[in-house]
């Protein structure tokens, strides 16, 4: 049953294609083990090559033991297998983040790594539909906006896959036991610590009893529409961007080699030499009227376009820094810029906004 549904989700999303090759990043959890098992089960059917990426974190005492399992669960079903252990809370120390959050860049930097090293295209993971539901609390609690009720996608930039996306964490358990394949528990999961925890542990156990037994499918049926509705406002966004972007000309943006105060920031010709330029690679130039004649709504979605298209990433620039560049460019008041993130400039001069990185 589990995996004629696995299934459907791959083909629903697209998230497999002929002759693809899959890194499956293994904790050893039941989600990761029931995600391993099916795949492996369903490779020759959809015509895919599977290898498991495992890096253990060496946080808990029991990190060791769960290694072992995974090595052994592969070297039984005759899997390809990558191990690499990393000190986590030391690097974290060292960079000043959170625990969690640099664990989560380890791992997916290691699934890379693999995936190189393999020559394989795409990488899987476990995520399942309740991890989406809780991620989707976890964006409401901080004030996301409606992208927030996406949750987490069934494939990003077509290499990151989730073919358990659609499937229920009683699901997963169901099926491991049906195929004793005994996973370890990271008993961390009961230790309401972290927000996700607390949120599993205790918030919708606490909705499920007081106000809806089926949250997880209302959330779900809600995220549906939201990913509908975000999915149309993209095109638009990306429409909009189209029609109000300026190609490049001769001029650049510059400041001077010898006052690094964006103050003096002005519009030169590549051929003055007094100047460090701003190359064609590093900024976006939009209409600042156009921009300005659009509703706000869209002004928001194209700001957060810009800057992803420009850095590939808008981590840091929260709803303050958007509504300031929306006033920067109502004001249309020249020489001015800002800073929202330390390595992005917004200037507005003559008629046109400047996004340099």
């Amino acid at each position: 049953m589990l995996k004629e549904q696995v299934i459907n989700t791959i083909k629903k999303y697209n998230l497999i294609e002929d002759a693809d090759k899959i890194v499956i990043g293994v904790s050893g959890g039941p989600d990761s083990i029931c995600l391993l098992h099916i795949l492996n089960e369903i490779k020759k059917e959809l015509n895919f090559k599977i290898c498991v990426a495992h890096i253990n974190h060496m946080i808990r005492k029991e990190a060791d033991e769960e290694t072992e399992y995974v090595k052994d669960f592969c070297k039984n079903l005759g899997i390809e297998c990558y191990i690499k252990r990393i000190d986590v809370i030391k690097i974290a120390n060292n960079l000043k983040r959170g625990t969690e959050e640099t664990g989560r860049q380890m791992r997916y930097e290691f699934f890379n790594e693999v995936l190189e090293k393999t020559n394989a295209n795409k990488i899987a993971t476990a995520h399942n539909n309740n991890d989406k539901v809780e991620t989707i609390l976890m964006n409401i609690l901080r004030g996301s906006g409606t992208s927030g009720l996406k949750g987490i996608e069934a494939i990003r930039n077509n290499k990151y896959i989730r073919p358990l996306i659609e499937t229920s964490r009683e699901e997963i358990e169901e099926y491991c036991i049906i195929n004793k394949l005994e996973p370890k528990i990271d008993k961390s999961n009961n230790e309401n610590i972290y927000t996700r925890n607390k949120i599993r542990n205790i918030v919708i156990p606490y909705i499920k009893k007081e106000f809806n037994p089926n949250i997880i499918k209302t959330i779900n049926r809600l995220s549906e529409v939201a990913n509908e509705e975000n999915e149309y406002m993209n095109k638009i966004t990306q429409q909009t961007f189209n029609e109000i972007y300026v190609k490049s000309d001769n001029t650049i943006v510059c400041s001077s080699k010898n006052n690094k105060n964006w103050n003096t920031v002005r519009v030169v010709s590549h051929s003055d030499s007094h100047f460090d330029g701003i190359t064609e690679a590093n900024k976006i130039i939009l209409d600042l009227k156009k921009f300005n004649n659009l509703e706000l709504v869209i002004k928001r979605r194209i700001i957060l376009y810009t800057i992803n298209k420009l850095l590939s990433s808008t981590v840091g620039i929260e709803k303050v820094n958007i509504d300031d560049i929306i006033k920067l460019c109502n004001n249309n008041i020249g020489n001015k810029y800002l800073m929202p993130i330390k390595n992005l400039k917004i200037l507005v001069k003559k008629g046109k906004i400047f996004f340099i990185a």
